[in-house]
């Protein structure tokens, strides 16, 4: 079983339209309204390929009820904490004339000491039937301000929290996979993740480095087993503690032109269902990049085109 968090979900909500006429009026048709979130689209990938798996999540207000509804209707298997703040919203515009996706993204309100600990207490409950655990997305809104207590820090609140999981899922015997940003990256590698996934704009603005291989050592030195980074067209990179000083990428030979949204959500499902399987360091990055580049082609994150068999059969594979 992979347990997925997402300590700051969303209502996702897609509108579609022919052209996109930027200020002026747009008729679009009811959107789709999906429960979302980083780790939420990972579940749901997760369980459409077949694998079980089982999301805790926050939720509050009246779009956490809508969000409730909907994920139970998915058939993921769920925890749902409820918490004061209202479950943000995400809407997305999708332009058919263009191809490109706009997103807005709300921020989540910061959650209470009693509301981090039930979730704290929902994560510890799950973590032995899980194979691995995969903590995705941003935090609640505050969660990582400068007035932070360290106290809070040390008590797995705020940005504390990724680093909290890390523990709690190795202390449980339990792959831990972080797909998070900023300070929140470098304290899960201090904390000894498994796997963390950034982005390369993500991996160089939190290293302060200006190369993906130095970045990606610098998060291996600091103690991450696996660091996978994603480049958009140019594919992924796998970096290991085991082998130092070198990598092992995957790329398409041609770019998919696409929405790229849910591309990093499925990269990090595929990674999870890859360590839980065991695959070694090629068939892990085979999968995460196939998986990922099929994402484009679909309209909403969450999803995977049916082609992704064939595009891993595409990749062009280097060791460095």
């Amino acid at each position: 079983m992979i347990l997925t968090i997402t300590p700051n979900p969303a209502l996702d909500e897609t509108y579609d339209v022919d052209h996109l006429a930027v200020g002026g009026t747009n008729r679009v048709p009811a959107p789709g309204v999906r429960a979302g979130g980083k780790g939420l689209n990972v579940a749901r990938i997760l369980h459409r390929q077949g694998s079980s798996v089982h999301a805790i999540a926050t939720r509050g207000g009246g779009a956490g009820e809508t969000f409730a509804t909907e994920l139970d209707a998915s058939g993921i298997g769920n925890t749902l904490v409820p918490v004061a703040p209202g479950t943000r919203r995400s809407f997305a515009l999708v332009d058919r004339g263009t191809g490109m996706t706009t997103i807005f993204n709300e921020h989540g309100g910061g959650l209470e000491a009693a509301e981090w600990d039930a979730v704290q207490r929902a994560v510890l409950d799950s973590i032995p039937g899980a194979d691995v655990v995969v903590g995705s997305g941003s935090l609640p809104g505050g969660a990582a301000g400068p007035g932070e207590a360290e106290a809070d820090q040390e008590a797995g609140y705020g940005s504390g929290f990724y680093p909290w999981l890390v523990r709690a899922a190795r202390a449980g015997g339990v792959p831990c996979l972080i797909d998070t940003s900023g300070a929140g990256l470098l304290a899960a590698a201090r904390a000894g993740a498994d796997v963390l996934k950034p982005n390369h704009h993500e991996l160089l603005e939190a290293t302060g480095e200006s190369e993906i291989a130095r970045g990606a050592g610098l998060l291996l030195e600091l103690g991450a087993r696996r660091v996978v980074v994603s480049a958009g067209e140019d594919g992924l990179s796998l970096f290991e503690a085991a082998t130092p000083g070198r990598s092992i990428s995957a790329r398409l030979p041609e770019p998919l032109h696409g929405n790229p949204t849910g591309a990093g959500d499925a990269c990090v499902a595929a990674l999870a269902s890859g360590v839980a399987e065991g695959l070694d360091a090629e068939a892990l990055v085979r999968r995460a990049a196939a998986w990922s580049a099929s994402a484009v082609l679909m309209p909403a994150a969450g999803e995977l085109h049916p082609s992704h068999p064939e595009l891993a059969r595409r990749l062009v594979v280097t060791r460095h």
